[in-house]
Order: C-alpha cells, then structure tokens, then sequence
C-alpha cells in the first residue's frame, strides 16, 4: 500500500500519527546513523567558522531537534533519545521497521530540505520541503525578492513588509542612508508638531498678555527666529533644523509626484556634511529632549506636509519619530545577533566592523522598526502564523487558523533599546483567543477578524508569488511554515520573516497544544485528503489557488 514513511529527528506526533494510520516506518540504519554523526560533526567545524548556524535557508528548528546536518550525540545517548520519543515498549514498530529496510519509503519528514535529494524523487514519493525557499524564508531573500511584487501582483510590499535593505548589496547601503536621512527629516516634522500643541498654548498666552489696550499683536510668522518659544526640556537646537526639513521633505513630496521626472532636475537640499551635522541635531532633539524652533507658518506647513506624505507614504504613521532600525544577520533563525540601532553611523559601525564572530561583512538586513506597535498591558508582542504549501504550480497555500503570542519580557520604550523590550521571548506565550478578548475589552472587537486575519492571509499570499519563479515544483509535496507579524497601533499586521521548518518543540503549555495540532492536521491535508477530498482539514483553510 506504499506506506512506509522515514522520519528524521524526534517527531512523536508524527511518528504516532502514521502508525495508527497504518505506517510502517523505516528507520536510517546504524550505519548510516554513523555516517550521518560524522559528517554533523564536519559541518558544525564549518558553521563555527562560517557562523551560519542552520539559519541559511531560513529554516528554524528546536534546538531538542538535530538535523541530518547536525552533530549527532555519542550513541549510547542517541538511543537513549530514541527510547525517550520513540513510544514503542514492546518493540513492535522496532521489528517491523528491521522488516522494511530493503523497501522504498513514500513519505518523508525531514528537518531540512539538504536530506533528501528532492530531484531523484519518484512521482509516487512525498517529501515535507521544496527546494529554493530560500527566496523568501531567509531574511535577505525576503527583503529582495518582495520588490518584484509589482510584477506578479497589484500590490505595494510597503503596506504589509517594514522597508529593508541587504546592506551589503550594490546601491542597497546608499538607499538606506537616503531612506535613514529622509526618516530622520520626517520624524522631526512630527515631533515639532507634537511638542507644538503644548508649546503653543503657552505662546498665545504670553503674547496675549503682554498686549496693551489698543496694541496691534505682531504675527508669529513675523517674529524673528530668536525671539520664538522652543518646545522642548533641552537647550534648543539650531533655529533652522525645522525648515531644513520642510525644505528636505518638500523635495521628497515632489520626487514622489515625478515632478523631478516632468520637469528640471531638483538639486539636492543638502549636502554629505550638510546631513551629517542635521542628524546630529535631529538626535538631541528626538532622543535627548532638545527644544525646538517652530513658527506659526511652519507649524502649518508641517501639517499639510505630512498629511500629503501620508496619501504616498504607507510607512509613515508606523515609522514613528525616533528613527529606530533592526540590524539583522542575514542568514540566522529565532531572534540571534538582532539589534535595535536609532543612528545611522551605529548601524554603519555595526554592519561594517563585524566580520568576527557574528557574521561576514555584507550579510547584514538592516529593517524599519515598528515604533508604534500594538501592545498589551504597555508591552510589545509578535505572532507565530502557521501556514501550509502543497504545490506551486498551481500555488496553492493553506492558512492555519490558530496560532500563539509571544510577548517582551520588559515593557516596552524607544527611550531604551534592551532586546527585552523589543525581540519577543519564546518563553511567554499566549493563544490568539486571549488577544481577541484582550481586543474585545478594549473596543476593538472586530479587528482580529476584519483586519488583522486578512492582512496576514493577503501579506502570506503576496510573499509567496513575489518568489513563486524561483521555488522548484515537485508535485505532491508539502512544507509547511511559520510567519511572524506583528500589529501597529491600528491592528494591520507588518510582516517580519517566514522560517521554513518552524519548530515543534513543546516550549510550553501554549505550544504544546498548538504544535501537535498543526502536526495531526498537516498530515489531513497531505495524506488523508488525497483519498478522501472531502475530509476534515482540522484547522487549515484554503485561501489561494492559481
């Protein structure tokens, strides 16, 4: 009946779910178990030169899970492990898989897509990975391959995907730097704004009273920049920082509106130096609380600026006014050598001075941050959203309907950027339906549904036909992945990465549950499905097909 099936790594829910389906599995033999320790042990000499810790396709694994390309315990342990996931007391699947050995398995289970060589595949053989996913499951991938969007889909990656640059690409690092400045110019518009609503009140009341009967009051737009009220704690910066920005920001408007296309080329505003000292500026007014100069006509100005940016800019209202970036490497899986950076010389530093131990020079994504996430009880959080592939042509993808928070040990502030408050902790976790009750309390019971649900289904399918040409097609298998989002303030969710091979270990109560779930119906749609097109698919849902 074909059903001898080959799992690698301790599975139980899989192994237990086959069986009593009528299984057999068959086991890799004591050789080739040798063989496998031996060539583990090459590679992890390699990876610890190399520093691409089974991150390089984007796959994340538990670390109780070793891959076929991972070293292996010494023996007597690794039966010990066998013994401890395998439930087999009596011995019963022991004998039958000895019965297989010199039979062809027709399904395989395998932590990574290099165990199997998925091109020498008969047709009648079903495999839990494709090759090429790399195109959107590793984090330069992802942040490359989104740009082609336009071209597959009528949608613009900038409304669901943080802007990202590969820093170590052609023309990328020098888009960053004019992406950083222009953010940096933005954000100080919004904070000028801002600090105006109090700075004001106190303006008009100074003026007002030290008018006499009959004294003509002297336009703000007419008060020499000197003699205006800064808004801020600090000393006050230069007087000409807010229209410099105006100035900077204009331009940016009228690029965004092809003017610099239809008519003259527009010189730039600034120059190198011209920056450097603005940043300089910008940062001890953003993050040190230096006072501001704002005119009347300026602050007007500020307004009309931002809410046209905000017609052409998806990314404004989240991108907040600190100018907070993610510096990330390339090739790593659950949160390694992430860090939050809110200088532009920082992140440089960063990217170009790290060829030691945390990855090569080049191999670097640099990511906006959300700074106004959605947050529960003041404290940021992301969400783990599985979801399935069983065939890319047609695509044809299914989306799983539960899923898991996972939650910041510290509360969250831009003031500190602690990684326990902005990369989420796998320890603290919480089930989808705690966050629509969480929702409900607070007057928002139709987000998760209305907005939430479909942004991620819409961001998923879009990721995946960005990269759809470059994934290899191999009918009847399957893989299934993990996305990870999180929430602005108005509930629409920002993809952050995709992981192929997301993790199934029980972390805790919540995963648990979830991660044995996901498993038994993976194996709905993939096996009992094809016998049976009308049998449960647990909780996944199709959402596309070509």
């Amino acid at each position: 009946e074909k059903k001898i099936f080959v799992v690698q790594g301790p599975y139980p829910v899989i192994r237990r779910l086959l069986r009593a389906r009528g299984w057999v599995e068959k086991k890799l033999p004591r050789a080739t178990r040798q063989l496998e320790r031996q060539r583990g042990r090459w590679q992890q000499q390699q990876e610890e030169v190399e520093e691409e810790e089974e991150g390089g396709d984007g796959t994340e694994q538990g670390e109780a899970v070793p891959s076929l390309g991972s070293p292996w315990p010494p023996e007597e342990e690794e039966e010990e492990e066998e013994e401890q996931w395998d439930e087999d007391p009596d011995g019963i699947h022991k004998f039958m898989s000895h019965l297989v050995q010199d039979q062809v398995p027709f399904f395989f289970w395998v932590n990574h897509c290099s165990a199997i060589d998925c091109r020498q595949l008969r047709q009648d053989q079903v495999v839990n990975h494709f090759v090429g996913v790399n195109a959107f499951t590793t984090k330069e991938g992802l942040c490359f391959n989104l740009r082609n969007l336009p071209w597959c889909d009528q949608a613009d990656p900038d409304s669901f995907f943080p802007r990202c640059y590969r820093l170590g690409a052609a023309g990328e690092r020098q888009a960053f730097i004019e992406d950083f400045r222009l953010t940096a110019a933005r954000s100080l518009l919004k904070v000028a704004l801002e600090r105006a609503g109090d700075g004001l009140v106190g303006m008009e009341q100074l003026t007002k009273s030290s008018e006499g009967p009959g004294e003509r009051r002297v336009p703000r737009s007419h008060i020499p920049h000197s003699m205006l009220p800064t808004v801020g704690l600090g000393p006050p910066a230069s007087p000409q920082l807010v229209e410099q920005a105006l100035q900077v920001c204009e331009q940016h408007l009228g690029s965004l509106r092809h003017q610099d296309i239809d008519g003259d080329p527009l010189s730039p505003c600034m120059t190198g130096a011209d920056w450097d000292r603005f940043l300089q500026d910008y940062y001890c007014v953003a993050h040190e609380g230096a006072g501001l100069a704002l005119s009347r006509a300026q602050q007007e100005r500020c307004r009309v600026l931002l809410q046209l940016l905000a017609e052409r800019l998806p990314q404004l209202g989240m991108e907040g006014n600190h100018n907070v970036w993610i510096l990330k490497p390339a090739a790593k899986s659950r949160g390694r050598g992430i860090t939050c950076v809110a200088r532009l010389e920082e992140v440089l530093r960063l990217a170009g001075g790290c060829a030691g131990p945390s990855a090569r020079v080049g191999e670097w994504v640099v990511q906006k941050y959300v700074e106004r996430p959605l947050l529960i009880f003041g404290t940021k959080f992301d969400i783990r959203q599985w979801f399935l592939v069983t065939d890319w042509n047609p695509l044809t993808v299914w989306f799983y309907r539960e899923s898991y928070l996972r939650f910041c040990s510290r509360p969250f502030s831009l003031r500190h950027l602690h990684p326990a408050r902005h990369l989420c902790n796998v320890s603290i976790q919480k089930r989808y339906r705690q966050l629509q009750a969480h929702l409900a309390q607070v007057g928002r019971a139709g987000a998760w549904h209305q907005v939430m649900v479909p942004g991620m289904k819409a961001a998923v399918v879009r990721a995946l036909r960005s990269a759809q040409e470059l994934v290899e097609s191999c009918k009847g298998s399957f893989e299934l992945y993990g996305a990870d989002f999180v929430f602005g303030e108005d509930c629409q969710p920002w993809l952050l990465e995709i992981n192929a091979s997301p993790t199934m270990a029980p972390s805790s109560a919540v995963t648990s549950c979830l991660c044995a779930a996901v498993q038994r119906d993976t194996l709905r749609v993939v096996i009992d499905r094809r016998d049976d097109p009308t049998c449960s698919t647990g909780a996944f849902e199709l959402i596309y097909k070509e």
